[in-house]
């Protein structure tokens, strides 16, 4: 689906891979849920992402598209909190510092393994303590708090606050699993049968108790159902070569 939306840009086709994918971009929302805003918000907001990331996803690049369009949907939360949560209207020079700063700090933690001083930070951009100290009372006046730096400035190994709010979604994952499921031709028996395994947690003996056969009749079924699986990946996996 994805290879032909690329190719067509057929509208319909679009929708019903938002439709699909609408799992990946709710779960990355309601990391933000913590926050003033509307879920229904963010959910609008990062559901554009998803849009963008549809429009923009080059699929003979070889990259999964769960790992492109996740940056692109935070990219578009992020922004959103940017242009449209400040408290109080700054001047654009001053949130562009307060970005920067922000950026900043996230890069120098990295590499430091801790949290850096204005006098770091002024350094890596070329900026007076005073105009970073002023960056950071700026981003204290948002409404909503910064969800990219740290709970505490004091512990180095402190979280940072979108971490902590919301959780993982597992949909994005099964919808991934389901269309490649889709593509692989697994006849009803193998379908059931993975499904029950690893969807389910179901033994090969409860398995063959479920299905009215023998655990080694299971077994045989799994064993052909993942021989295609694997080679319909490795068959991915040449021609993905090829194009590179």
């Amino acid at each position: 689906m994805l290879r032909r939306y690329a190719e067509t840009r057929d509208p319909a086709l679009r929708e019903e891979l938002v439709h699909c994918f609408l799992p990946l971009a709710r779960s990355l929302a309601l990391r933000y849920r913590g926050a003033k805003e509307p879920v229904e918000d963010l959910v609008q907001v990062a559901s554009l992402g998803l849009v963008k990331a549809l429009d923009g996803f080059e699929p003979e690049r070889g990259k999964s598209f769960a790992a492109y369009a996740a940056p692109t949907i935070l990219g578009e939360l992020r922004r959103h909190f940017r242009d449209k949560v400040w408290q109080v209207r700054l001047p654009r020079n001053l949130q562009e510092r307060t970005i920067a700063v922000r950026d900043a700090v996230r890069k120098l933690s990295d590499d430091l393994g801790r949290s850096p001083t204005d006098s770091e930070i002024a350094e890596l951009l070329e900026l007076s303590e005073d105009e970073v100290s002023e960056a950071m009372r700026a981003d204290d006046a948002r409404r909503t708090l910064c969800l990219d730096i740290p709970q505490s400035n004091q512990d180095p190994e402190a979280l940072p606050i979108a971490e902590t709010v919301g959780g993982d979604e597992p949909g994005y994952e099964r919808v991934e699993a389901q269309l490649c499921a889709d593509n692989t031709g697994f006849d009803d028996h193998e379908r059931r049968v993975l499904r029950l395994r690893f969807h389910k947690g179901l033994t090969q003996s409860e398995i063959g108790a479920d299905l009215g056969v023998s655990q080694m009749q299971v077994s045989r079924i799994m064993r052909g159902a993942l021989g295609k699986l694997l080679a319909d990946i490795q068959a991915s996996e040449s021609v993905h070569k090829e194009a590179a």
